[in-house]
């Protein structure tokens, strides 16, 4: 009697399905390279369900282990999944690329704190590429406010130590939770400020933005000092030792930063005196304090790297080396869950700017274009004729950057203009 009633007793626990609703992160390996989603799970007795994207589950769980089919929406099988459920992780195998057999694990989201936090960051070292192969300084949640600081483009430090080589070394890279490929990051930058008052730039126009015959005629001196002194209560910057014409020559001090990425796709490592869809070395002059910057993300955390900072700079950092310093920065991130931007936009009060980045002038200006006018149909509801009258009353189109690899050429368009949009 005994033994039957133990018999009777396990059965019934053997099917008492493990509670597994909710949001996981499902990171799948497809033939040694991973891919990785958000989906939703749900527990109806032993009946499961879910979704992921456009993607619909059924199956059943028993116990600790569940098997469910993913259809589309026309009906079609996408494939079919098993699995053992462990506490907060879930392992298993799908199939869904014939004859390959997919390894899967799925892991409960990290619990977000009950209000943003502010944190503070000192860094210790300082990276020269874009990889989502570093690991990450600091985990961050959305909402959550990081306040640090970085090193100039040589690598000098605001207490004029030498810290890193140079080739625009990077503070972070900043792990946020939750953050996904297909979902887009959010960076408002609260505060870009001055720490030191020393700067260094360039003294010569890049051959790129000139004719031949200038580049043959003329002789740029190899003594010429370009090192600058930064004046906070002034407002301004003027070189430290000027030239007999530049004596009374100061420039207005616009903190900005120089660079600001996301980990690159497909686990690329790029150089950070590159830029790309990931953003990067974007140099563009209103990357200063009180403008949001939005990236695509394309790697797990997303993984947010910042430095380049620069005092001052004209439109295409012309000679190759704005007024080169160091910078603190307080920086908010945000995430927008299941859309990506194709490539890197911004807004600060002013306007709506979309960032083309390419091999060519051509090719960037028409980058930049067809993303600000998709964000106008599709966030203003606008339709193509309508669009068109929008941009062509109010475009303006700043050369951002021409001294490295690729031209970076930003469309905007003044939020004056869509004031009277509906």
């Amino acid at each position: 009697m005994n033994r039957i009633l133990a018999s009777i007793l396990l059965a019934a626990a053997t099917t008492l399905a493990a509670d597994i609703s909710g949001d996981w992160e499902l990171a799948a390996k497809v033939l040694g390279d991973t891919q990785y989603v958000r989906i939703t799970l749900k527990t109806d007795g032993n009946k499961l369900t879910g979704a992921l994207n456009e993607l619909k589950f059924d199956g059943t769980i028993d116990g600790n282990k569940l098997a469910f089919t993913a259809t589309r929406p026309n009906g079609e099988t996408f494939g079919t999944f098993e699995g053992v459920v462990h506490g907060d992780e879930i392992t298993g195998t799908a199939l869904w690329r014939k004859p390959d057999k997919v390894e899967w694990t799925a892991r409960r989201p990290a619990t977000a704190p009950a209000s943003p936090r502010t944190l503070d960051f000192e860094p210790k070292e300082f990276h020269r590429v874009f990889s989502d192969a570093i690991p990450p300084v600091l985990h961050v949640f959305p909402g959550d406010t990081v306040r640090t600081w970085t090193v100039d483009a040589g690598g000098t430090d605001p207490k004029g130590v030498r810290r890193s080589q140079g080739g625009n070394p990077e503070t972070g890279p900043f792990f946020i939770e939750g953050a996904f490929p297909g979902d887009t990051l959010v960076v408002k930058l609260n505060k870009v400020r001055l720490n030191r008052d020393s700067a260094g730039s360039g003294d010569s126009i890049v051959d790129s933005a000139l004719q031949s015959g200038y580049i043959r005629r003329n002789k740029y001196k190899d003594d010429f000092d370009s090192n600058w002194i930064i004046d906070t209560e002034k407002g301004v910057a003027r070189l430290k030792n000027p030239s007999e014409h530049l004596k009374n020559y100061t420039v207005k001090l616009q903190p900005m930063m120089g660079c600001i990425a996301v980990a690159p796709p497909a686990h690329q490592a790029m150089r950070t005196g590159f830029l790309g869809s990931y953003g990067g070395n974007m140099d563009y002059n209103q990357m200063r304090e009180g403008t949001t910057l939005y990236l695509p993300v394309y790697a797990p955390g997303a993984l947010l790297f910042i430095g380049d900072g620069h005092a001052a700079q004209g439109d295409g950092e012309l000679t190759g080396d704005a007024l080169e310093t160091s910078m603190q920065v307080e920086f908010t991130v945000n995430l927008v869950k299941g859309m990506s931007t194709q490539g890197p936009r911004a807004e600060n009060d002013e306007y709506l700017m979309s960032f083309g980045i390419a091999n060519s002038l051509e090719d960037a200006v028409r980058t930049a274009t067809t993303q600000l006018v998709n964000w106008l149909q599709r966030d203003y509801k606008l339709e193509p004729n309508e669009a068109a009258i929008v941009l062509g009353t109010s475009m303006r189109y700043d050369i951002a950057e021409l001294v490295d690899p690729l031209v970076h050429i930003v469309a905007k368009v003044p939020k004056s203009a869509l004031a009277g949009v509906k």
